[in-house]
């Protein structure tokens, strides 16, 4: 598998593209019944024309750092929806992380004023539970602490904006705006049943595409609420009423295989046409 940044897709100026390197939530999962749509933690590829955006580090940021074209120095950012493990287990094994020609730009909006991106990744990352220590990771060179709700610029032409979650630990939504196209990105949130999230809605109001976590189903909500997770129907509903033209399911339940996500695919194609359940792997165009 290809990474994009090293000829899965073209990268020429204009161009606003993905691909997904992990889109299992929880802990990965490998087996023979999830091999289909892959069993690897959250790790997504955008290029906004040649500039190279990485969404979360989880174990899919291993294989993509493989496949990444390092022929030339890279200049990248790094944006953590939570620090969770799942989502940043993987950053230790990112070869290119390791590559002191490289520069990365690490960014979290989920932390009060007093917390940092850089310390929760250091602790993380502390024998003894881990023997490699963050300042091991020489590519990793700038650190972008932010308060979720507000908004910058990435590099020219790169607009981010953010806003906080429905998580009891804290989580940012991100909204990325490049070449007059739209990327919503919304992992580890929750809801209520039959309220709508207006900051989600006015976050992924008229995205080309939204990712939108999907750990669970609808059906497997008995106590009228969710924190932190939310579903796939809860994502279609949403992108509906805000006017999003595609979504793709994404952080599947680790139990959740590949026969049922098929059933996902097509009731999803049939509701809003072009959306998707994000497997690895699966490169989309905006």
């Amino acid at each position: 598998m290809a990474s994009k940044a090293n000829g899965g897709a073209g990268t020429e100026t204009g161009e606003f593209d993905l691909c997904f390197w992990g889109v299992r939530g929880g802990i990965p999962t490998t087996n023979a019944e999830t091999v289909r749509f892959g069993g690897n933690t959250p790790c997504i590829e955008v290029h906004c024309g040649d500039h190279l955006i990485i969404l979360e580090a989880g174990t899919g940021i291993r294989p993509f750092g493989l496949a990444l074209d390092q022929t030339f120095p890279i200049k990248a950012d790094i944006l953590f929806s939570v620090s969770r493990f799942d989502h940043a287990c993987g950053l230790p094994f990112f070869n290119a992380g390791f590559n002191l020609a490289n520069e990365f730009k690490v960014w979290a909006g989920h932390l009060d004023s007093g917390g940092s991106i850089e310390q929760d990744l250091n602790d993380l990352m502390t024998s003894p539970l881990f023997p490699i220590s963050l300042s091991s990771i020489g590519g990793l060179k700038q650190w972008g602490d932010f308060i979720a709700g507000e908004e910058f610029e990435l590099r020219e032409g790169i607009r981010v904006l953010t806003a906080a979650l429905n998580n009891p630990a804290g989580a940012t939504g991100y909204r990325v705006e490049y070449s007059g196209k739209s990327l919503g990105y919304i992992s580890n949130t929750g809801h209520s049943p039959d309220v709508p999230d207006e900051t989600v809605l006015a976050l992924i109001e008229n995205c080309d595409l939204v990712i939108y976590d999907s750990y669970y189903y609808d059906e497997e909500v008995t106590d009228g609420e969710l924190r932190g997770h939310s579903t796939w129907q809860e994502g279609l509903r949403l992108c509906q009423a805000a006017g999003v033209k595609r979504l793709a399911a994404f952080q599947h339940h680790p139990d959740r295989l590949d026969n049922e996500l098929e059933q996902v695919q097509t009731i999803l194609e049939a509701r809003l046409p072009g959306s998707l359940v994000a497997s690895e792997g699966k490169i989309v165009r905006l």
